[in-house]
């Protein structure tokens, strides 16, 4: 009897030593689950209530120091500049600024140029940094990205040099010359010599200020507010005439085809004004006796079809590293050469621009001694391609003298057709040539 009664003694004691130990566990982990983590008092406990909340949506990159320069809260935009690493600031300047203003509670601000992260090379990021108290033992780094604005800055000091440059040289010629005039007043054979060199450069200045003014214009306008269809062989007719006089004075050979029943929409003045300086150029850069052939097709692409317009030459070429700078602004692959034939730099900008603007985009393929291809590639009309699909181009109500160019309805008056195209240039329709004119003897 005493044994069992003290059996059952000890296992009333058992039981009550394992709800006491069941009890105080399931205290213990209860206490645990309401413990703050370490984020959690980082973020919750620490910082002060809402600017969790302010820091995420700023758009400079924010990190939050504690009193042990330790890493309390950053965004993303932080890691993504290499600002934070390993949950401390890695960069020292920006690590003194905090320690001071965590010292004296002053606002301190400063710009710094930092290593571009993972790139190995020299570039820099240009970042202006402000440190100021968040609350007693917080310290708040704000860091904005100026890499941008600096190259805008420095894209606008550049050009506003530029122009000053080249508006100063022909003003100049313009006054040397006048002051030579005045001088040669009782001598009329230099009058006349000095009097022409002032038409050239009266001429240079003309058409800079001109294509500033176009520049400017296609920079800012929206050229989709007036757009309308535009037949590819106007655009081509006038880019024709615009360098004829110059292509038959070094007697150049003109070819354009496969530009029948295709049509870009768009604005027509800035559309004629971008091929017109791709064909200029192509004539300028061009030897004596060459060809310079424009052909047009249609391209599929995914949202819809394009319009492929490529201007080839038999010129210079154009270095690997000049090609990819010719579309800046004042740009010259040959500046000595620019200057004979009046080239101010800004025609391929302005191509560019135009290309851009119209949803399409401008390239280049070169050679350096065997000429350069520039490709303008535009997307089509919209409604005329509508109609193609429907009707097909065998169904067009236009008559066959309308499918022609304004240059092609006058050829029997000014020019001849050559049979032998240029192979390069893969013509959809039998090619519109503008021979180079006899040299008598």
């Amino acid at each position: 009897m005493d044994v069992n009664a003290a059996v059952a003694a000890l296992a009333a004691i058992a039981g009550v030593c394992t709800g006491v130990i069941a009890m105080l566990a399931f205290r213990w982990s209860e206490r645990d689950q309401t413990r703050p983590t370490r984020t959690s008092l980082h973020t919750d406990a620490v910082l002060p209530p809402g600017v969790d909340t302010v820091l995420s949506v700023l758009r400079s990159s924010a990190v939050v120091l504690d009193e042990s320069d330790s890493v309390v809260k950053a965004s993303s935009a932080a890691y993504a500049l290499g600002l934070v690493r390993g949950g401390k600031l890695a960069v020292e300047p920006m690590l003194h600024m905090a320690r001071d203003t965590r010292r004296d509670g002053e606002i301190r601000q400063v710009e710094l140029d930092l290593p571009r992260r993972g790139t190995g090379r020299g570039e820099a990021l240009a970042v202006s940094a402000r440190v100021a108290p968040l609350g007693s033992r917080l310290v708040l780094l704000l860091v904005e990205d100026l890499t941008e604005a600096r190259r805008i800055e420095a894209v606008r000091r550049d050009f506003v040099a530029n122009v000053s440059h080249e508006l100063k040289t022909p003003t100049g010629a313009l006054s040397l010359l006048s002051e030579a005039v005045m001088d040669a007043s009782d001598d009329p054979e230099a009058v006349t010599r000095f009097a022409g060199r002032m038409q050239i450069e009266a001429t240079r200045l003309t058409n800079l200020v001109q294509e500033l003014i176009d520049l400017s214009r296609v920079q800012n306008d929206d050229p989709l507010e007036d757009a309308e269809p535009v037949r590819v062989d106007e655009l081509v007719a006038e880019a024709i005439d615009r360098s004829r006089h110059a292509a038959s004075t070094k007697q150049i050979t003109m070819a354009a085809g496969g530009t029948v029943h295709l049509h870009v929409w768009g604005n027509r003045g800035q559309l004629a004004a971008a091929l017109g300086n791709l064909v200029e150029n192509a004539v300028n850069y061009s030897p004596a006796r060459t060809r310079v052939g424009i052909a047009a097709h249609r391209v599929s692409a995914t949202g819809g079809d394009l319009i492929e317009i490529a201007v080839t030459d038999q010129g210079i070429g154009i270095s690997e590293k000049d090609r990819e700078r010719i579309f800046e602004r004042f740009y010259r692959v040959d500046p000595a050469r620019s200057r004979a034939t009046g080239g101010t730099g800004l025609g391929l900008a302005i191509v560019k621009h135009v290309a851009a603007s119209h949803g399409g985009e401008v390239t280049v393929w070169s050679s350096e001694g065997q000429g350069s291809t520039f490709t303008l590639r535009l997307p089509e009309a919209g409604a005329v391609r509508d109609r193609r699909r429907s009707t097909g181009p065998d169904e067009d109500d236009r008559s066959p003298e309308d499918d022609l160019s304004p240059y092609d309805r006058d050829s029997d008056r000014d020019k001849d057709t050559d049979t032998d195209s240029d192979p390069s240039l893969e013509l959809a329709d039998p090619p519109t040539v503008i021979p180079a004119p006899e040299v008598l003897p």
